[in-house]
């Protein structure tokens, strides 16, 4: 049987099957740094440019970019995210944020070892602490995955 990086040695569960704690402080750590990616789908384009009081071509316009087949919102030259305030450091569209964003810190990479979300705990200000989420809501939210 194959098992991921996050799976114990023996493959019958993560590290992390006593659960992980989490609470957003909306510091905009992850929504900057180096420049990167944040695929959309179309519902979420749907989602953000309504919240934004926007008709969708309008928003596509001044908001995505085409990255092969896929679809990524803008970023500012330093890297950060479009919707990422300059000011406050908050998303200002935090309600409507792409799954991408929605599932942070829960990603693959974050936790495939405890060293990796040692690190992770370390550059974010709410990973490590606040609300317990248990196994089947960190997979839940792990797989969870934009277009």
């Amino acid at each position: 049987m194959e098992t991921s990086d996050s799976q114990t040695e023996t493959g019958d569960s993560p590290w992390y099957a006593e659960g992980l704690r989490f609470s957003c402080t909306q510091c905009g750590r992850c929504c900057g740094g180096a420049p990167g990616f944040v695929w959309v789908d179309e519902s979420e384009l749907d989602r953000l440019s309504e919240s934004m009081d926007m008709d969708r071509s309008t928003f596509d316009r001044q908001f995505t970019r085409r990255v092969g087949n896929r679809v990524s919102l803008v970023e500012y030259p330093d890297g950060d995210c479009i919707f990422l305030d300059p000011n406050s450091r908050g998303c200002l569209v935090y309600d409507s944020r792409p799954i991408q964003c929605r599932t942070w810190p829960f990603w693959d990479t974050n936790l495939a070892s405890p060293a990796d979300w040692s690190a992770t705990c370390e550059e974010c200000p709410g990973a490590g602490k606040g609300t317990l989420y248990l196994l089947e809501e960190i997979n839940i939210r792990a797989s969870e995955k934009s277009v």
